[in-house]
């Protein structure tokens, strides 16, 4: 027998101690009945949350994917192009957490938990995603500043947040965006007269894309998994109080 927060923490839901909230909150169940705080479950017994199935540690899937130029992020068929489902061909069913566009490599995390995905890509949040890019020319300390400054997109007609930038080449920078805009670092680099070149998202949130080849993927580890939840668990205490 387990604890059933211990359950719904390892099937990657949330911590125990949200675990505790969302149990005396009553939007958990057990074969049909309203978990008590404390509860034990034993294998193959159903548990349900907010009325959708949870399964345990063995069906939480949370992939880092190394994704090449070309793939598509699609679940749909794209004509010529190969999207990341066919291009995976992953056992289990599984979609993206965040895009990536198709010209586009990098970093690109791939889950069967919905409700993941949704705390991941919440906008609201102001989580960070890492890219490294490559220009068409050299570029002048003042182009990185007037980017981490927040651009004025025309076409969209918005204006960036402000975010982190660095040189690492000549033509080549580092950035830090928390927002998810159609195309942004490309419209961004845009306004400036500038083409991207190259395109790597190496990291996001905690989850690094690391010495991953490139069409790899791998297992996000537990200490990642543990890491991200306590960052997801805070935002949602964070706007709890607010």
């Amino acid at each position: 027998m387990v604890r059933l927060n211990k359950y719904l923490s390892e099937a990657g839901v949330c911590s125990r101690r949200e675990a505790d909230r969302l149990i005396a909150a009553g939007r958990v169940s057990v074969d049909g009945r309203a978990a008590e705080l404390g509860m034990q479950i034993e294998e193959g017994q159903r548990v349900l949350l907010d009325g959708e199935p949870v399964e345990g540690k063995d069906g939480f899937i949370l992939l880092a994917v190394n994704k090449p130029r070309g793939i598509v992020c699609s679940e749909r068929s794209q004509g010529g192009d190969v999207n990341i489902i066919e291009f995976l061909n992953y056992p289990k069913r599984i979609t993206y957490a965040g895009r990536l566009d198709k010209d586009s490599e990098g970093l690109l995390l791939m889950t069967n938990q919905g409700d993941l995905i949704q705390r991941m890509m919440r906008g609201a949040n102001f989580h960070e995603k890492e890219y490294e890019v490559t220009l068409d020319r050299d570029f002048n300390d003042r182009f990185l500043k007037d980017m981490a400054a927040g651009v004025a997109l025309r076409e969209l007609g918005v204006t960036t947040r402000p975010c982190q930038a660095e040189r690492i080449g000549k033509r080549s920078f580092r950035i830090v965006l928390t927002q998810g805009l159609n195309r942004q670092i490309r419209r961004m680099c845009g306004e400036f007269g500038y083409h991207v070149q190259e395109l790597k998202r190496v990291r996001v949130l905690n989850i690094r894309l690391g010495h991953l080849k490139t069409g790899a993927w791998r297992n996000v580890t537990e200490r990642e998994r543990l890491e991200l939840m306590a960052m997801l668990e805070t935002e949602q205490e964070d706007v709890q109080d607010g």
